[in-house]
C-alpha cells in the first residue's frame, strides 16, 4: 500500500475546510504521496488528533471562532511534542505578523488562492518527508 501523508484541517467553517480540500486535492505535487485529510472544527478536536499522533501538517484557519487558528497555532507549539509544521490563513496581509507570533511555519491569506495554498503546503509536507525519522 502506497504511503500517504495525514493533513489536519481545522475551521469552525465547513466551506472553508472544504476550500483548504479542494485547493491542494488529493495530491498536489507528483513528487509527494496521496494526502488523507482529517478535518476538525473545534480546538479540542484538534488537541486530540495531534496528541494521538501521525498529523504530518496542519492548515488552520486563523478566522475560526471561538478559537482562531493563530492562537491554536501558538498553542500546539506549546504543548504538542514534536508538532507537525502549521499552515494558516490569515485574514488580511496586515496579519502576517500574528503568524509569526505564532510560530507558524507558513501563511497564506484567506480567502484560499489555491496555487499559493497548494504551493505553501507541498513546502511544509516536503520539509516533513525530508527529515531524518
Amino acid at each position: 500500500m502506497e504511503r500517504t501523508v495525514t493533513v489536519l484541517v481545522y475551521s469552525d467553517d465547513v466551506n472553508t475546510r472544504e476550500q483548504v480540500r479542494m485547493a491542494a486535492g488529493r495530491r498536489p505535487a507528483a513528487d509527494l504521496p496521496p494526502i488523507e485529510y482529517l478535518e476538525c472544527a473545534t480546538l479540542p478536536a484538534v488537541l486530540t488528533a495531534l496528541e494521538q499522533g501521525g498529523v504530518d501538517a496542519c492548515v488552520l484557519d486563523g478566522e475560526a471562532v471561538p478559537a482562531g487558528g493563530m492562537g491554536v497555532c501558538r498553542q500546539i507549539k506549546d504543548e504538542i511534542f514534536d508538532c507537525p509544521p502549521v499552515l494558516v490563513l490569515i485574514g488580511r496581509p496586515q496579519d502576517a505578523w500574528l503568524a509569526s507570533w505564532s510560530r507558524a511555519e507558513a501563511a497564506v491569506p484567506h480567502p484560499v488562492d489555491p496555487t499559493e495554498l497548494t504551493n505553501a503546503l507541498t513546502g511544509l509536507l516536503r520539509s516533513v518527508l525530508a527529515a531524518p525519522a
